[in-house]
């Protein structure tokens, strides 16, 4: 079956090709907040009048009255009108997003995304890239050959200042051979994830290994942020702390690099060796309103584990069975079924007053979470 996939590779331009991507932020981010305000007026004087329908200007109206528009890829613009034309539809299908807002080059990261067209984006040698518009060609750490076709690209330059550009290819993707085999899965803190065949996968914790090092160098940072306030110097213009800063952001962008390498290492396995996977169906934006564990459920990133179990089990034909999250799994004995009642956090292990089946509380409710996905796969 085909499926759209994206490739991810860093970019090591030179600093005309800086200048270039720079132009194109900017232009994209210009042209996306005219068109939001547009929008934002037609809204205000339509609310009240249904009758009213407003035509919105085109990117290339723009380019009479910002004739610098003109030099970057027009495509990029074009795409930049799409995105809106998204953001606007999904505030109206649900109020809950909000409202699109403007575009700030304050922001971490900064990026624009063009059109493959008979050739314009390809890969060269395996160590070139070359986009629309630009004509020298861009050096690329190629770690792994798309396949497929390039329908896109995304270009995009990090806080670190580093630039990474994500391919997103039309590619034939086959389905794993079955098994025969099922798991349930429990998300935890202390270990990551309990299988229900016993395993325990550790949780790595990634920010508080970082943790150490992020304070002394952010305190670096807020020094050098005050001298140059003593100076009177302009944060952009400090060179000292704009150094300072990128060396943040590149512990950030580390801790970020090795969880998502972890989750995707992780939630890979799990696909390849199982056909039916069973997972609760956490709340988790709820669970961050706990301030004592916030910090913790935010650095093991169990949303972002299962929406990749979820598009891997959709490619390779697996199956994902979400239990309902208020499914008393830790209460349950997976022995006899007695349901014991509600135990506190500190409790990890217990015995079960029927049978005396001495359990482990993650294991036990990873093989009630596998048990209760078989039910519900039967009843379907």
């Amino acid at each position: 079956m085909e499926r759209l996939k994206a490739y991810k590779f860093r970019l090591y331009p030179n600093e005309e090709q800086e200048l270039f991507f720079a132009k194109s932020f900017g232009c994209v981010r210009k042209v996306y907040n005219l068109m939001l305000n547009d929008r934002i007026i037609g809204y205000e004087e339509t609310k009240n009048d249904s009758s009213k329908k407003r035509i919105f200007p085109t990117p290339a109206k723009y380019k009479k009255e910002f004739p610098y528009l003109k030099e970057v890829d027009s495509l990029a613009l074009a795409n930049a009108q799409r995105n809106l034309d998204k953001a606007y539809k999904n505030f109206f299908r649900d109020k809950s997003i909000g409202f699109p807002r403007f575009k700030s080059k304050k922001n971490p990261v900064q990026s624009y995304t063009t059109n493959n067209q008979n050739g314009t984006v390809a890969l060269l040698n395996n160590k070139f890239i070359k986009v629309p518009k630009l004509k020298s060609l861009i050096r690329i750490k190629l770690h792994r050959q798309p396949k497929g076709m390039i329908k896109s690209a995304t270009i995009s330059r990090h806080s670190s200042g580093k630039y990474y550009i994500s391919l997103l290819c039309k590619e034939e993707i086959i389905e794993l051979p079955k098994v025969n085999s099922a798991i349930g899965i429990d998300l935890g803190i202390t270990d990551f994830a309990i299988l229900s065949n016993g395993q325990k996968i550790d949780n790595n914790k990634f920010t508080s290994k970082m943790a150490k090092k992020l304070k002394r160098e952010q305190r670096k940072l807020s020094r050098r942020a005050l001298l140059a306030k003593q100076k009177s110097i302009n944060l952009y213009d400090a060179r000292n702390y704009q150094k300072q800063k990128r060396k943040v952001a590149r512990l950030h962008e580390k801790v970020v690099n090795q969880r998502t390498d972890f989750l995707n290492k992780l939630s890979t396995a799990i696909i390849k060796n199982h056909d039916i996977i069973c997972i609760e169906d956490l709340n988790t934006k709820g669970m961050l309103r706990n301030p004592k564990l916030a910090k913790s459920i935010s650095d093991v990133s169990w949303s972002s584990f299962v929406t990749k179990l979820q598009y891997k089990a959709d490619w390779y034909g697996r199956e994902i069975i979400k239990i309902d999250k208020w499914f008393p799994s830790s209460q349950i004995c997976s022995e006899c079924g007695h349901k014991d009642g509600k135990k506190s956090l500190k409790i990890r292990e217990w015995a079960c007053p029927i049978c005396h089946t001495c359990h482990d509380r993650d294991i036990n409710a990873s093989i009630n979470i596998l048990t209760e996905g078989l039910r519900i796969k039967s009843l379907s």
